[in-house]
């Protein structure tokens, strides 16, 4: 049977204290949230108060979040270096009836392993529609499930999933169009990844039986210290090109050190997302950011002093 909150946050506790601790399922650690509203919903979600002496795991930074019920198998089916520090997971989901909403995030049960992964995925709803098949980005660092994806996880690995999150891009049919602003920093792009994915399939789509939503534009504003770091980037040019005047990237980086590719260069500005660049927003695009905490406030700040309403910002701190 589920745990209540408070059963929980007592497990979470003593699980932190105790490194050996085994979970027996996944189903036994989160109460589901019910989750009401637009279509277009998301909560910003600060990172609670922890102790100094340790950061706060994925269990605990999203205990009130929504979370489906189902908890689906999957499959490692490919790997891929996206960067140096970045390994891209193709995950072959068991379950037909399993599905997620562009810009969640899966909590991922590894065996054998007491430390619930966070991810946010990197692919798109319809790509799983159409493969059965979603994708997680995960950049190395010493947390036992990044560990684990970037020292043992191989083809054929088998993890389980969990979907959760209240930041996401969902439009119901009737919904009006609108136009997206999306603002990442790092690996921050991969659930603003996910909703530009979702876009462009919507915009593929549009006019069909399987859509009677009609999308707007959508502006993306990538921040990374260098060219390795921005993930994505050609799949993201190439989405600029085939929706020329509905999709647009802008990449900045901070930190860039050698020669930029020619065909990337018209792409890239050296240096950081400033309210100069923001400054053509309307305030009525509704916007999304996903990066380091800094990054968020600022530019948060900088789209309210451009009179984007609070109500329109929308936002996902992990770290």
């Amino acid at each position: 049977m589920a745990l209540t909150v408070a059963a929980l946050r007592t497990l979470l506790r003593a699980a932190a204290s105790a490194p050996t601790a085994r979970f027996s399922s996944p189903s036994s650690l989160l109460q589901p949230h019910s989750l009401s509203g637009p279509g277009f919903l998301c909560h910003c979600k600060l990172m609670r108060n922890v102790s100094s002496r340790r950061k706060a795991d994925h269990l605990e930074r999203t205990i009130n979040n929504f979370r489906q019920e189902m908890i689906a198998q999957a499959k490692v089916c490919g790997i891929v270096h996206e960067s140096e520090t970045v390994k891209r997971l193709r995950l072959a989901v068991m379950n037909k009836d399993f599905t997620f909403k562009a810009g969640q995030w899966v909590d991922f049960f590894i065996p054998g392993i007491s430390k619930v992964g966070g991810f946010s995925i990197c692919s798109s709803p319809g790509q799983l529609e159409r493969e059965g098949v979603m994708e997680l980005a995960v950049k190395y660092s010493k947390h036992p499930p990044a560990h684990w994806i970037h020292s043992q996880c191989e083809i054929g690995s088998e993890v389980t999933l969990r979907v959760g999150g209240d930041f996401f891009f969902d439009p119901r049919p009737s919904d009006s169009p609108v136009d997206l602003l999306l603002v990442a920093g790092g690996v921050g792009i991969n659930p603003l990844y996910s909703i530009l994915l979702h876009a462009a399939d919507l915009h593929r789509l549009q006019g069909t039986e399987h859509c009677k939503y009609k999308p707007g534009s959508v502006q993306l504003y990538f921040s990374a210290k260098n060219m390795e770091e921005l993930l994505f980037k050609r799949n993201i040019i190439n989405l600029a090109k085939e929706f020329s005047g509905k999709i647009s990237c802008h990449f900045h980086v901070t930190q860039q050190s050698s020669e930029v590719p020619e065909e990337i260069l018209p792409y890239i500005t050296v240096g950081r997302i400033s309210e100069d660049t923001l400054a053509h927003v309307s305030k009525d695009n509704l916007c999304y950011i996903c990066g380091p905490p800094p990054m968020i406030e600022s530019v948060s700040q900088q789209l309210e002093k451009l009179g984007v309403p609070k109500e329109s910002i929308f936002f996902e701190k992990w770290w």
